[in-house]
């Protein structure tokens, strides 16, 4: 796929869909002026910003795409009239916030901690916020353990570590292939393009078999969750009984998510992941045509309903006694099948079921299988081994304000992909000069090997900044927060870029650009005038009605990359402090 270019000079090296929900921006606007308002009575009432956005000209095509949007001018401080949410005691807070045996050096990762306490501590959090805090404390716990015991004793440490370390590929073993159950053990989880390929043979011992990706839990859960479960039935001896494949989810919170099915028996092509349809079109096709050719006659039903099983038997994938190679590939938005080199299904990802977490594969039922492995798996580098180490470290900031700071959106288990970017566009003359900085923001991993190569990651560059929670998709407008936070109190910049560590970033057009905006109330990116919020539940961008009850969206800015003026993240941040801003 070519590369994709804004107006700033932003490339994305990967396909990016759904961007991140800038709903902070939005809900700043709206309570500022909608309260300025009410609490200052003039002669002629102006427009708030709630009148702003929902009474805004109709956008037509070409202007949704533009680049930037010149928010009204915000004030830091203003009268509260709204009741502001209470603080609370969440469960595994006080463990992160505990004294910790680090030195101050080692502790720069955690910087923006501090700031984040009170905003974890509200009433009105996110939904998954506790749950994110409460294994953030667990992750941290085995984490500060782990440090200590490697610095006591480094030699016997780094032997034990160098045994489970995150390799680039994985086998099972003959003895696991032959007695089913867990036959891949995965130790750093799976990244985009990561794939699991087995090989093997249904048996028709049970007229079914299932593969299962097996979730990280801790020890205080008693399961772990089902990241995705692969259910298999093949054709019965009557052909009568239609072959079919159903997808599905399960946690301890929720237990069974929604099936998915196929043959879907409706057609999916309205229904896309990564641009690819829920269930391949030939046995959709197939089904649909069946359903409306059964004949009425008495006499040939049985006659017809055999025919129309032989038929989608036909194109089913999976058949008893005959071999197959079925590979399973994580891509932007969720997971894919394929069989024998078609693709087959894909499969969504959802709420806190996010390819990181994955630890294992798991496979039972009427199975022979032959072979099983795993590819593409995040690998981390030897830090002590790269050549000219020295220009890939963060370099020192000496300058009381920069002119930009660049947060990096990215996940623990995504080694290469910071990698990558400190070797080519962290490498521009005004990041290596210090007048921009560009930090990575990273939630903790409920898997332990991820966390202690993150944290000799975040040691050997000075770059990476740890959040207090554990790193959930539905988490992420904590994240922009938090950049917002850096921006302003701790490497205080005229303006602050969010990105995503799979962006390039032309850091001297981004600059260049900037020459010509404005340097106050500036939202700069691609902006979108028009969307509505995902309803569907198990949709990992849903949103409800509670969170927001309009059936569209003001203005938002794209998650790839979009900029803000120091003055709208300093409203942010200020008003996140008072509590006078909801969190969305």
């Amino acid at each position: 796929m070519k590369p994709l270019r804004s107006t700033f000079g932003l490339f994305k090296m990967k396909k990016w869909y759904g961007g991140v929900l800038i709903l902070v921006l939005a809900i700043v606007m709206v309570f500022s002026y909608s309260l300025r308002e009410t609490q200052r009575p003039q002669p002629k009432k102006k427009q708030s910003a709630y009148d702003f956005f929902n009474n805004h000209p109709p956008i037509d095509s070409h202007r949704k795409g533009n680049d930037s949007f010149k928010l009204p001018k915000v004030e830091a401080k203003k009268p509260s009239l709204i009741q502001k949410p209470k603080l609370i005691n969440v469960e595994g807070l006080d463990e992160l916030y505990a004294p910790r045996n680090v030195s101050e050096q080692e502790s720069n990762v955690l910087l923006l901690w501090p700031h984040l306490h009170l905003l974890l501590s509200r009433s009105d959090a996110l939904p998954e916020t506790g749950q994110g805090i409460k294994e953030a404390a667990i992750a941290w716990k085995e984490l500060l353990a782990l440090i200590e015991e490697e610095k006591t004793t480094k030699l016997s440490n780094n032997i034990r570590l160098k045994e489970k370390n995150c390799p680039f590929s994985v086998s099972s073993p003959d003895n696991a292939l032959f007695s089913g159950g867990n036959i891949l053990e995965l130790p750093c989880g799976l990244v985009e393009d990561s794939s699991i390929t087995l090989i093997g043979t249904p048996n028709g011992s049970y007229r079914s078999f299932e593969i299962d990706l097996v979730g990280s839990n801790f020890s205080e859960e008693p399961k772990p969750p089902i990241v995705l479960h692969y259910n298999v039935s093949v054709a019965g001896d009557n052909m009568t009984e239609e072959p079919f494949i159903a997808q599905n989810t399960w946690t301890n919170e929720l237990g069974w998510g929604k099936e998915e099915k196929c043959p879907s028996h409706v057609s999916s092509n309205n229904l896309k992941v990564d641009g690819l349809g829920l269930c391949n079109e030939q046995l959709v096709r197939s089904t649909m045509e069946e359903n409306q050719n059964v004949s009425v006659s008495s006499g040939d039903a049985s006659t017809n309903a055999s025919q129309e099983s032989s038929h989608a038997s036909a194109n089913f994938p999976f058949v008893e006694g005959n071999p197959f190679t079925a590979t399973l590939w994580v891509g932007l938005e969720g997971f894919h099948m394929t069989v024998n080199g078609r693709h087959e299904t894909s499969f969504a990802y959802r709420e806190k079921l996010e390819p990181w977490s994955v630890s294992g594969v798991k496979v039972v039922g009427g199975l022979d299988l032959l072979s099983a492995f795993a590819k593409g798996l995040p690998v981390p580098e030897d830090h002590d081994l790269i050549d000219n180490s020295k220009i890939l470290k963060a370099p020192v900031i000496t300058r009381k304000r920069l002119v930009m700071l660049v947060g990096v959106f990215s996940t623990g288990n995504n080694f290469e992909r910071r990698m990558a970017l400190r070797r080519s566009w962290m490498q521009f003359e005004a990041v290596r000069s210090g007048d921009v900085a560009v930090r990575f923001f990273i939630g903790l991993n409920k898997n332990l090997q991820v966390n202690f190569e993150l944290w000799k990651e975040a040691q050997a560059y000075g770059d990476i900044q740890f959040m207090p929670f554990v790193d959930y998709y539905s988490l992420i407008s904590l994240k922009t927060i938090a950049i917002c936070i850096m921006g302003t109190k701790i490497l205080p910049a005229k303006y602050i870029m969010k990105t995503d560590d799979d962006a390039f970033v032309r850091i001297d057009e981004v600059l260049s650009s900037l020459k010509e905006k404005p340097s106050n109330g500036l939202l700069y990116g691609l902006i979108e005038f028009d969307s509505s919020p995902h309803r569907e539940k198990d949709s990992k961008w849903y949103i409800s009605d509670e969170e927001w009850p309009h059936s569209s969206y003001p203005p938002w800015a794209h998650g790839p990359g979009y900029i803000l003026s120091r003055d709208v993240a300093k409203f942010i941040v200020q008003g996140h402090k008072e509590r006078e801003l909801k969190v969305k």
